[in-house]
């Protein structure tokens, strides 16, 4: 490991003068977000993040997925580069520093470069990666998977919203419909620094997670598709209700977690009903479930028994039932030397740190399978998150990012 420059530290005030104003774009009503990928607040947020990139100096690239690269140059330019990264929209009821910590923290290692004037070794990118959240444009991590070569462009350009809007239209619209091709090159190593979302590190009272796993998650988008009909004269054995078909189908997904607890889980986070009006039978649900466990085998279980429970929940409705997109994520693997990297920074800080396993996926999980990859925890209070009370201690979280900028200075520079 290079020696570490002394005294080198973020601008903290700086920070979380940046992470401020991103709060103020897009706000929801309770102190949170509602940055969805694409919208117009998005654009705002990414106009922002680019002039902030500017005025550094920084080269900003976006590609046809619509992530923007912002390229600070290396004394060896034409080596791989060192990339920081995580997400810049929300979810709908989403908290203000879930992705947007990763991003704005990388920026902030820029800048501090930029103050002390020091130029690495190989360039440094910070990535702002589109749709993580898939709170729009399902799955989630969308970009991140075809930069990683798992999925083409077109496929991702065809993704649509729940009101027809194609995720490559509403790119061009918001203006970030990039030129550069997605992926493709070298990666000398990618580094994600995001807050928990779990609350183990504040209960240990530990400022920095070493993300060595995570779970193995398994989702299912199924469709049930019956029949119209009037809610008052229609006989019961004549009904073919799709949302009553969804609704059996969700409960069965709900105990299958508790069959599975306390490590495994399962969710079902989404329903779309046509025509969802007062006096009328549904003929189309459509459903989002997802299984996670420790174990890759088990979370398999896990969906095998979602399988069977769907025909079974589409034969006691009278309708029918599909499997429509299903996705995994959780059981990619990070980089041992860049893990080391960051467990040495904190030892020699003084910070608390330890290793741990991530339930959530992040664009890390993907970049991952191309790259050496480093997925780093700062606390989460409480472990809220998804939610509009989501908040960070900032003394650990600064200590975190500190340890971020000193990892990704030794992986730059050797």
């Amino acid at each position: 490991m290079p020696t570490p420059r002394p005294n080198l530290s973020i601008d903290a005030e700086r920070l979380r003068a940046a992470l401020r104003r991103s709060s103020g774009i897009g706000a929801g009503p309770r102190g949170g977000l509602r940055r969805l990928a694409l919208s117009d607040s998005d654009r705002e947020m990414r106009d922002q993040f680019v002039a902030w990139c500017e005025a550094i100096g920084c080269q900003v690239v976006v590609d046809t997925a619509g992530s923007i690269f912002a390229r600070r140059a290396g004394r060896e330019d034409d080596l791989p580069p060192v990339v920081i990264g995580s997400h810049l929209d929300s979810q709908a009821s989403g908290g203000r520093f879930d992705g947007v910590l990763g991003v704005l923290a990388g920026l902030e290692i820029l800048r501090t470069l930029d103050d002390n004037g020091i130029i690495t070794k190989r360039p440094v990118e910070v990535v702002d990666w589109t749709n993580e959240e898939g709170a729009r444009f399902a799955p989630p991590m969308t970009a991140s998977r075809v930069f990683a070569g798992l999925a083409t462009v077109e496929w991702l350009h065809d993704l649509t919203d729940d009101d027809g809007l194609r995720y490559g239209d509403e790119l061009r619209r918001i203006g970030y419909l990039g030129a550069a091709p997605v992926g493709g090159r070298s990666l000398d190593a990618y580094f994600e620094l995001h807050i928990e979302q779990d609350s183990l590190l504040e209960e240990q009272g530990v400022s920095v997670g070493v993300v060595t796993g995570g779970y193995y998650s398994h989702a299912l988008n199924c469709i049930f598709r019956g029949e119209c009909a009037h809610t008052g004269p229609t006989e019961m054995r004549k009904r073919r209700n799709a949302m009553v078909g969804a609704a059996y189908f969700l409960a069965a997904v709900n105990d299958i977690g508790w069959d599975y607890e306390p490590v495994g889980r399962s969710s079902a986070s989404r329903m779309q009903i046509w025509p969802n009006r007062f006096g009328i039978l549904p003929d189309y649900t459509e459903v989002t479930v997802d299984m996670r466990h420790t174990n890759r085998a088990v979370t398999d279980e896990m969906v095998e028994k979602a399988r069977a429970a769907l025909t079974q929940a589409a034969a006691r409705a009278q309708v029918e039932a599909e499997v429509t997109a299903e996705w995994t994520f959780g059981d990619e693997a990070f980089d041992p030397e860049c893990n080391n990297l960051v467990r040495q920074a904190a030892k020699a800080r003084g910070t608390s740190c330890m290793d741990m396993l991530s339930i959530a996926g992040h664009d890390a999980y993907y970049i991952s399978r191309i790259a050496p990859t480093a997925l780093v925890f700062s606390p989460c209070i409480g472990g809220i998150t998804h939610n509009e009370a989501e908040d960070i201690p900032w003394e650990p979280t600064v200590e975190a990012v500190n340890v971020l900028l000193d990892a990704v200075l030794a992986r730059a520079d050797r």
